[in-house]
């Protein structure tokens, strides 16, 4: 069953239990209503009774007249009883007893009661008299109140199934119009593929539960992205990479076969082919360190992480470097220098940046520096190397690339690719400003998440 006509169906549910309990109070209420009602008629009629037969001589002829015409208009199988001292019925020409004494001894007891027999409603009043103290038992069946009570329990049926079956229909609209985002969404998420990884799903106002929805299924498509591109990569590089370097050794080989050379050749030709080794090596290096990396890019797990906490172990980790750490404006919440990520994967981020910023400024100083707010905060690692050409500022992110004037020094170039997509996979954002043969600043923006 869709999820629409289910809370169509839970929403009229709920809405039919409330509109039966409202129905049946509201039966009650005519009920007691006209019970109540009926026992007022049967008052007067107890009254008039009295009127007519134990006060006929207190009152005036034309009063007697009009009682006589009230007493002629009966309730539906009316009996009327007027029983003296020794609880015998009087005055009435039908001399049955109808009543037993019990009954007529309880309402001399009460002075005035009502009670059901039955079908029936009977209202009894002990009324003292010139002539005796006598008892008035007054009957009849309220047939007009128990039509009308039918009414209206039919009318409630016809009033409850038609509500339920709008309530039904408004219900599903509701349900439908509050579920058309999720649809949407649904849709969005069919046109995806393993090849339109970089497809966004709209996120809308950002403000409900569906924009979050869509925020982290975009979350999520991100990371798939990025862990398919860094599976590319290193399926594309591996074979250019390692082919390179074979391909200069197989042939140094080949020239040093091809006819007998001197002593002073081989020397060089074996030290061409160690050269083209010790490249092959540190190419090899560079694809196991991106696998490595692939692989706990793909596992990381998330934990809260203090960044304060993260450079104070690095600069432990670089104590043998003169890397100096500056965190004097911090804010006052410590939860505004905390950020949802992997410390292993932050490490080798961090890690990257400082080793080459020593290695690029020949061991000068480096200096990471923390400033923060509630809003964000940043990391600045800057150094006094041979500094990026701007041209080339856009290619470090790069996998095997390396700048042109930092070629002389060991490197594979895998290092600033790794450590662009795990600042990236932690919804950090990396900024760069670098002049040649003054040194390189990196900025690593995070927004804390607690």
């Amino acid at each position: 069953m869709k999820i629409k006509n289910r809370l169509a169906i839970y929403f009229t549910l709920l809405s039919s239990a409330l509109l039966l309990v409202v129905m049946v109070l509201m039966y009650f209420a005519f009920s007691y209503f006209f019970r109540t009602d009926f026992y007022e008629h049967l008052h007067d009629r107890a009254k008039v009774a009295a009127q007519l037969y134990l006060e006929a001589d207190e009152i005036s002829s034309d009063s007697l007249n009009h009682v006589r015409e009230r007493m002629l208009e009966k309730l539906p199988n009316e009996v009327i009883r007027i029983y003296s001292d020794d609880n015998r019925a009087s005055f009435i020409k039908d001399e049955s007893q109808y009543w037993d004494s019990k009954v007529i001894n309880h309402v001399r007891r009460n002075h005035d009661l009502s009670f059901n027999e039955g079908n029936r409603q009977t209202v009894g009043l002990f009324y003292p008299d010139n002539q005796g103290n006598f008892v008035i038992l007054t009957s009849a069946v309220d047939t007009q109140g128990h039509a009308r009570l039918v009414d209206i329990i039919q009318v409630m049926a016809v009033v409850f199934v038609l509500i339920n079956s709008v309530l039904f229909f408004i219900g599903r609209w509701f349900a439908q119009e509050a579920l058309l985002p999720i649809v949407r969404l649904a849709d969005e998420m069919k046109r995806i593929s393993a090849s339109q990884l970089n497809f966004r799903a709209d996120e809308g106002n950002g403000k409900d539960e569906i924009s979050s929805l869509a925020q982290s299924f975009n979350r999520l498509l991100e990371h798939l992205q990025n862990s398919f591109e860094l599976q590319q990569t290193f399926v594309a590089n591996a074979s250019h990479e390692l082919r390179t370097p074979l391909t200069s050794i197989t042939g140094e080989i080949e020239v040093a076969l091809h006819k007998k050379r001197s002593t002073e050749d081989y020397e060089a030709l074996l030290s061409s082919i160690l050269a083209d080794a010790g490249r092959l090596t540190e190419t090899v290096t560079g694809l196991m360190e991106l696998a490595q990396t692939d692989m706990e890019y793909t596992q990381a797990r998330t934990e809260p992480i203090r960044v304060d906490d993260l450079l104070w172990e690095l600069q432990g980790h670089w104590s043998h470097k003169p890397l100096k750490v500056d965190m004097a404006l911090l804010p006052d919440d410590e939860q505004a220098l905390v950020i949802n990520a992997n410390a292993s994967l932050l490490k080798i981020a961090f890690n990257n940046i400082i080793g080459n910023a020593f290695k690029f400024s020949e061991g000068k100083p480096v200096s990471c520096t923390l400033r923060a707010d509630d809003k964000q905060m940043v990391i600045a690692i800057k150094d006094q190397g041979i500094g990026i050409p701007e041209d080339e500022l856009v290619k470090i992110s790069t996998p095997f690339y390396r700048g042109t004037n930092g070629r002389s020094l060991p490197g594979n170039g895998v290092g600033l690719y790794v450590t662009f997509k795990i600042f990236q996979l932690f919804n950090g954002r990396v900024d760069v400003e670098s002049t040649v043969n003054k040194g390189t600043i990196f900025f690593i923006t995070f927004t804390p998440q607690f």
